[in-house]
C-alpha cells in the first residue's frame, strides 16, 4: 500500500503562526506543501514523533547578509541553526551586485568596513560570474541551500555602478544617474529581487574609514529609485538611517513611500544617545499607517552587542602597547606570554595609546559573558565595573583575568545599542508595537565582532520563558512574530503559517530545553577565515520544503532551499478567506 503522505509530524503541540494558543495537532506534509493538520490518517514515508513538542513554522529572518557565504557555502548558518528556513539578505545598502570587474576590490573594503568580513575571506570566496543584478540572481539560482534565499538590490553597489568614483565620493548623483538608478532597479524588481536598500548611517564605513557611498544620497535619488520598483509593480523598500534629524529623516522616508507606493521597513533601535527618541519614531510611524501608507520598522528582540576577546577582532587591551607587541602570535602564545606575571603586571599598568571610550574601557558597560550560559539581560551589578569595586581591584584586571581564562577564548559582551536603561524594557516596547517586526540579526555579517544570528532563538526563550525584568510574551506571539509578521513584509505569503497548501517550512522544538550556547569562533571560512558562531539546544527538526534539514540541530545533508525570485503569493484557496 502506497503511503499517503511524505512526512507526518505527529501529536505535538502545534504554534500555526496565527497567534492564535497552540493545539494538539498532527501536520502532513506532501509533495513540499503543507497536506492536512488535525488528527491525520494514514502514515507518512517519514514520521517524526512530535509529543512533549511544539512545532511552528520554520522562521523567516529578513535582515540578513549572506550576499557573500552564498556564492561560496550551502548552509547559511548560524541562522539555519535557529529554525530559520527563509533569510533575505542585500540588507543596508551593501552587497555585491551589479558591480563592473574594476570595482570588485571597492565592494569588497565596503562589504568589509561595514560588515567586518575580512578581504582575504571575500577575495578568495566571491566567484564574481556576474556582473549585472539578474546575472547575480542567475548564479545563485544554480545553487542549493538549507534555506531560502531572498535578495534585495543593494543601493551601494548600485550608485558606484552607475556613477563610478563620483558615487564612491557621494556626489550629487544628476538626472540622467538616477534615470539609469531606476531602470537598473526596476530590471531588478522584474528579475526576482525582493526590494531595494540602502544605508544613511555614519556607523557604515569602508574598511579604510570613508563613509558608505549612499549616506548623503538626496531624496530626488531615493525616489527615483523607488519609482524604478514601482514601475515594476513589485518590491520593497529597507532602510537603515542615523535619524540625526529624526523628524525631517522620517518625513523624508513618508514622502518617498507615498510617491512609490512600495512597502518600507526601516531599522529601529534605542541609541545611548537619544534613549527616548524610538518613542517618537513609533509615533510619527502610527501616523503614517493611520494615513494609509504600508510602513514598518525592524527592530531588535535584544540589544545589539559587540563580543570582545582575544580571538576575536577587538579585546579589551588591542589599544595598550604590549599586547600591540603581541597581537600577531599565536593564539596559546600570546595567552602563555599574558600569563606570565611581569607582562600580565606591565599590561595593566599601560594606558592604550588612543581614545577608545566608546566601545572599550567603559567598565561600567561591559560585562562577563559566560562560557557557558550566556545572559543578554545582565544588570548594572554584574559589569566589569561594578565586579571590580566590589572586589577592591581594577576593572582591567577583572577583564584580563575573565579574557585568559578558557584557553584566552572567553569573552565579553558589550550592549552598546537597545541597553541604554541597563534593562531590554525599551526593546519590549518596540517588539510589540502594532507595526513593527523582529529582525536586524545581521546573519552571515560582523564575523569578529557580533553574533546576532541567534535572536530567532533568543525571541523564543528570553522573552517567552525566561526573562524574570519585566514583561514577557506569550509564545504564541513571539511565533507569529518572525513567522507570519516577518514573511509579509517582504511579501512571502506562501510561508510563516502552518495551513494546508502552504510552504512546509517547519520546526519540531523541545520548547522545555530550548536554549543558546555561547558564542565561540570557527575558522571555516575562505581562505580560512575566522568568524563567531552560536548554536542552540533543543530544535528536535527543521524542516524546509518538506525536508529535514537538520536534526537536533545537525545538518541532515538535505538541501531544498532555493534562490527566491521575487514576491510570493499565497496559494488561490488561502488567498480568497
Amino acid at each position: 500500500m502506497d503511503q499517503a503522505w511524505d512526512l507526518v509530524i505527529r501529536g505535538g503541540e502545534v504554534f500555526d503562526g496565527s497567534g492564535e494558543p497552540g493545539r494538539a495537532a498532527d501536520v502532513a506534509v506532501k509533495d513540499g506543501r503543507i497536506a492536512a493538520v488535525g488528527q491525520v490518517k494514514g502514515k507518512g514515508r517519514e514520521e517524526i514523533d512530535a509529543k512533549g513538542l511544539i512545532v511552528t513554522p520554520g522562521f523567516v529572518d529578513v535582515h540578513t547578509h549572506y550576499d557573500g557565504q552564498a556564492t561560496w557555502d550551502t548552509h547559511m548558518q548560524p541562522s539555519s541553526w535557529h529554525g530559520v528556513t527563509t533569510v533575505v539578505m542585500g540588507n543596508c545598502g551593501v552587497g555585491f551586485a551589479p558591480c563592473k570587474p574594476e570595482d570588485h576590490d571597492r565592494l569588497v573594503r565596503l562589504m568589509e568596513g561595514v560588515e567586518d568580513i575580512p578581504f582575504p575571506v571575500l577575495s578568495q570566496g566571491l566567484p564574481w560570474n556576474w556582473q549585472s543584478y539578474p546575472d547575480y540572481l542567475d548564479a545563485l539560482s544554480a545553487r542549493k541551500f538549507d534555506v531560502d534565499i531572498g535578495s534585495q538590490l543593494p543601493h551601494a553597489a548600485l550608485r558606484v555602478h552607475v556613477m563610478g568614483q563620483r558615487g564612491a565620493d557621494r556626489e550629487p548623483a544628476t538626472e540622467a544617474d538616477i534615470a539609469a538608478m531606476a531602470a537598473i532597479a526596476r530590471r531588478a524588481a522584474e528579475a526576482g529581487a525582493l526590494g531595494f536598500s540602502t544605508s544613511r548611517t555614519l556607523n557604515h564605513r569602508t574598511s579604510d574609514g570613508q563613509p558608505t557611498p549612499t549616506l548623503t544620497a538626496g531624496e530626488d535619488e531615493l525616489t527615483g529609485i523607488a519609482l524604478g520598483l514601482k514601475a515594476a509593480g513589485k518590491g520593497v523598500l529597507q532602510v537603515v538611517s542615523d535619524f540625526s534629524d529624526p523628524e525631517a529623516e522620517f518625513a523624508m522616508l513618508r514622502r518617498i513611500v507615498q510617491a512609490s507606493g512600495r512597502p518600507l521597513s526601516f531599522s529601529l533601535l534605542q541609541s545611548p544617545l537619544a534613549p527616548q527618541s524610538y518613542k517618537a519614531m513609533l509615533a510619527w510611524l502610527d501616523e503614517a499607517v493611520a494615513a494609509g501608507l504600508p510602513m514598518k520598522a525592524q527592530v531588535a528582540p535584544r540589544a545589539v552587542g559587540v563580543l570582545l576577546g582575544f580571538e576575536l577582532t577587538l579585546n579589551p587591551f588591542s589599544f595598550h602597547p604590549t599586547y600591540q607587541a603581541l597581537a600577531k602570535a599565536p593564539l596559546a602564545e600570546r595567552i602563555a606570554r599574558l600569563s606570565d606575571p611581569e607582562v600580565r603586571a606591565q599590561l595593566l599598568s599601560e594606558d592604550p595609546d588612543r581614545p577608545i571610550r566608546n566601545l572599550i574601557g567603559n567598565w561600567d558597560r561591559m560585562h562577563l559573558m559566560d562560557p557557558d550560559r550566556p545572559d543578554y539581560e545582565p544588570t548594572s551589578e554584574q559589569t566589569i565595573g561594578a565586579q571590580a569595586r566590589a572586589r577592591g581591584v581594577s576593572p582591567e584586571a577583572v577583564a584580563l583575568d575573565h579574557v585568559l581564562s578558557h584557553g584566552g577564548r572567553a569573552m565579553i559582551y558589550v550592549p552598546f545599542l537597545n541597553y541604554a536603561e541597563d534593562s531590554l524594557d525599551p526593546a519590549y516596547a518596540m517588539l510589540t508595537h502594532a507595526h513593527t517586526v523582529p529582525g536586524l540579526s545581521d546573519g552571515g555579517a560582523h564575523v569578529g565582532m557580533i553574533c546576532d544570528g541567534s535572536f530567532p532563538t533568543s525571541l523564543l526563550t528570553h522573552w517567552t520563558r525566561d526573562r524574570t525584568r519585566g514583561a514577557k510574551l506569550p509564545l504564541e506571539q513571539a511565533v507569529r512574530m518572525q513567522t507570519a509578521d516577518t514573511a509579509a513584509i517582504v511579501g512571502l505569503m506562501d510561508r510563516g503559517r502552518i495551513a494546508p497548501g502552504l510552504r512546509a517550512d517547519l520546526n519540531v522544538i523541545d520548547y522545555g530545553r530550548l536554549s543558546l550556547r555561547s558564542p565561540e569562533v570557527a575558522y571555516d571560512l575562505p581562505a580560512g577565515g575566522r568568524r563567531l558562531i552560536q548554536r542552540a539546544e533543543g530544535y528536535v527538526a527543521t524542516i524546509v520544503a518538506g525536508e529535514v534539514t537538520y536534526r537536533g540541530g545537525e545538518p541532515t545533508g538535505a538541501l531544498p532551499g532555493r534562490l527566491l525570485r521575487g514576491a510570493q503569493a499565497a496559494p488561490a484557496a488561502m488567498a480568497a478567506e
